[in-house]
């Protein structure tokens, strides 16, 4: 493998050679990823304009210096001096390295200012010699450490930003990284190496003011433009296109092509394309690594394309150097393991046995319930008596079906409930809210029912399959013969259950083995198979009514690539097998439909049958009003809650059903005179009264109720008249007067 990732730490004048040669020779494409230092990117401003175009995509770091009115004026000023001293030099600009000089000068000379000096001298601190060099006649100043000192402690705001000393280095500044893209560079984000609190990080934006924004660790930078003008983030690695390809066998074989295909040309005998399972994950695995591998797939075949040899001589090219690789149907094996290295495995491990089946004809006289689990059995049927409740509250007052002697309205609460399991209710529903409650039971009613005809009928067509043999030692007693793939480990299996070789019999394919399994062990075929399982479900998927698989399953490690021992390879590629295969979920669902299911349709039926009996409740308290007010805080609850059911339990006139059915037979009005009109009535002791009402009374008549001489607080909504309201010598008046007269 090549690493397609640069750093380049060198001055412009010979960094821009090298990004020339780098061009030429093919390396500023797609792949590749160069970064230069501070140290060519502080002196950008003096590179040629010319070998720009070599140097596209390049990312680079270099110290940020922020525009403040401070540093315009000096620039100005710096420029006008450099003029007049030199007058032939045009467009001269101030570099980083200058800028770093000045503020160097101005801290020393503060660092001077702030130390008394008594003495400024200087001093030899060694006798030269005769033999001595230069170096030696330099003096020392005798002001050095107190100098050092305030020099240390020296802090102020330069031309470059905050200038200021950490044990004795110089505090890291902000780091600006730009991209080379055109003809110039643009800021993609900004480094802070060290905020003062340990902590460091990239952003975006730089906001000196908000050091919390500067310090966060996750990359947050604009987008970059890299070699061969893309944004895609190069690998970092790749296998050299210009060396060897990595060799890869394959396994040939005859059956199971589903897992690896081979065409072969008739004329020249060499293979045309290499496809199957095994591939495809061997692609998709090599396009999740994070570099490029090329590769070429060699069939492990003689000549006439024929397999040379089993899967153990495959695996040994391996580690003999003829292969690079083994991509197949292989399987990670303890003794395989020894000579090469495998990848993690990608397809399910196991080996276990197929045996035919028969038909169990013995039936079921419950299956009928089996179709739903028991939980929801009884949910349901909670739900059905639930919903008639709910029914019969809202439609008692106003709907004459739902009325009558208390056995007949519960079985016309309970009939009309279970009929809506065949829509064969015949009651009519008035009621706007138990309309809206009937509705959204008979969704779920129609949700329930399907459901259960789908379950039940795929339990009733569904054959109940049973195997023939159950125990692989009873085999191997019995001396029955037993199958396994050709070239398979399984073989090894089966010798050590003490199966002996005339037991044994080989296939190539699923054609054969089910031809073998057909004819049976004394007709020439075998009694049971042996193999792994990605293998029995291809097989179990071609013929699923006829056969099944059974215990035991012997532990295997399932399907996995293969590597000389010590191959880098090894791990990226197991890396690249998990990010392939980490989304494969096997689903197991039950045979019953249990409450989980339907879990949000009782919850919907619930909350609008529960919503429609406050509302409901709401409606008839409010319009009882008046009679919850002449209740005293002395009366007891128990009797509160008689006399409201005791009114709930009346027909409630004014409902337009009552009207429409009753508007017909109305030929007069039929008058029950007071004391005082036509007679005295012998059974009241009621005060007279002028008015008289009608026992159909219309919308403008109202009780007035003297809760304070009621006696048997029997009370009566407004607009409805009873017998059983009529007075008596034992109770007292229940007046009746026109909303319009005065009272």
């Amino acid at each position: 493998m090549e690493t397609r990732v640069f750093v380049v730490h060198m001055p412009p004048s010979l960094g821009t050679r090298l990004f020339a040669l780098a061009k030429n020779i093919g390396m500023m494409k797609e792949g590749y990823a160069w970064i230069v230092t501070d140290g060519m990117t502080n002196l950008w401003s003096l590179t040629d304009p010319s070998t720009i175009d070599s140097m596209q995509g390049v990312v680079g770091v270099r110290t940020y210096v922020p525009r403040t009115n401070k540093l315009e004026n000096f620039k100005v000023r710096w420029k006008k001096k450099f003029q007049q001293d030199n007058p032939t030099i045009i467009n001269a600009e101030l570099n980083i390295f200058g800028l770093w000089a000045y503020d160097a000068t101005f801290a020393l000379a503060m660092a001077i200012e702030n130390v008394s000096i008594g003495s400024f001298g200087f001093k030899r601190t060694t006798n030269v010699s005769s033999s001595g060099t230069d170096l030696e006649t330099l003096e020392v100043s005798q002001i050095g450490p107190q100098l050092i000192q305030a020099l240390s402690s020296t802090k102020f705001r330069g031309l470059t930003g905050v200038v200021n000393f950490v044990s004795g280095q110089l505090q890291s500044s902000v780091f600006q990284i730009v991209n080379v893209n055109g003809n110039g560079e643009r800021t993609v984000g900004f480094w802070t190496p060290n905020l003062g609190n340990g902590e460091s990080g990239l952003t975006r934006e730089l906001d000196l003011t908000d050091k919390s924004t500067n310090s966060r660790s996750k990359t947050n930078l604009g987008p970059i433009i890299w070699p061969g003008d893309t944004t895609s983030s190069p690998r970092g690695w790749e296998i050299p296109t210009n060396g060897k390809k990595l060799k890869i066998g394959v396994p040939v074989k005859l059956g199971f092509s589903e897992f690896v295909k081979i065409t072969w040309d008739p004329n020249s005998h060499t293979a045309t394309s290499v496809t199957g399972f095994c591939i495809d994950v061997f692609e998709a695995v090599v396009a999740a690594m994070p570099y490029a591998l090329t590769y070429d797939l060699i069939p492990f075949a003689t000549p006439d394309g024929k397999s040379t040899g089993t899967y153990n001589d495959l695996i040994f090219q391996v580690y003999n150097g003829t292969f690079d690789a083994v991509v197949g149907d292989t399987t990670i094996v303890a003794n395989r393991s020894r000579y090469v290295d495998f990848t993690l495995p990608y397809t399910e491990s196991g080996v276990s046995m197929i045996v035919p089946t028969r038909d169990s004809k013995r039936k079921n006289a419950w299956v009928f319930l089996k179709p739903l689990t028991w939980q929801l059995w009884v949910t349901t049927g909670c739900f059905f008596v639930f919903i008639g409740f709910v029914v019969w509250i809202l439609e008692h007052r106003i709907n004459e079906d739902f009325r009558g002697p208390p056995l007949h309205q519960a079985g016309t609460c309970f009939w009309f409930s279970f009929s809506t399991m065949v829509f064969a209710q015949r009651e009519r529903v008035v009621s706007n809210l138990a309309r809206f409650v009937v509705i959204i039971w008979c969704f779920v009613v129609l949700i329930l029912t399907q459901s259960y005809t789908a379950s039940l009928t795929s339990l009733l067509t569904v054959e109940h399959l049973q195997p023939t043999v159950t125990d692989i030692t009873e085999l191997s007693k019995k001396g029955e013969k037993v199958g396994f793939k050709q070239g398979s480990f399984v073989e090894q299996i089966l010798k050590g259950l003490n199966f002996t070789d005339p037991q044994l019999v080989r296939y190539q394919s699923a054609e054969e083995l089910n031809d073998l399994l057909v004819k049976g062990s004394a007709n020439g075929g075998i009694a049971a198979a042996l193999d792994e399982i990605p293998y029995l479900k291809v097989f179990l998927a071609k013929y699923c009514g006829k056969y099944t698989t059974v215990e035991p399953t012997f532990r295997t490690d399932g399907f996995g690539f293969v590597f000389p021992r010590g191959s880098s390879l090894v791990a990226d590629v197991s890396r690249a097998i998990l990010n392939v295969t980490q989304d494969t979920n096997t689903l197991v669902s039950s045979d019953c439909l249990g409450v989980e299911s339907f879990r949000g349709l009782f919850l919907i039926a619930g909350i609008a049958s529960i919503s429609a009996l406050i509302i409901f409740a709401a409606m008839f308290l409010y319009e009882q009003r008046h009679v919850l007010l002449r209740f005293d805080s002395e009366t007891p609850m128990w009797r509160r809650v008689r006399t409201m059911s005791r009114i709930f339990d009346q027909r409630d006139l004014r409902s337009h059903t009552f009207r429409k059915s009753e508007l017909g037979n109305r030929s007069g009005n039929v008058s029950v005179q007071s004391i005082g009109g036509v007679g005295e009535s012998p059974n009241t002791n009621c005060p007279p009264s002028p008015s008289s009402y009608s026992i159909q009374t219309e919308p403008e008549f109202v009780f007035l109720v003297d809760q304070g001489r009621a006696e048997n607080d029997d009370l009566t909504p407004r607009g409805v008249a009873s017998p059983e309201l009529i007075p008596s010598p034992g109770r007292h008046c229940i007046e009746l007067a026109n909303r319009n007269e005065p009272r």
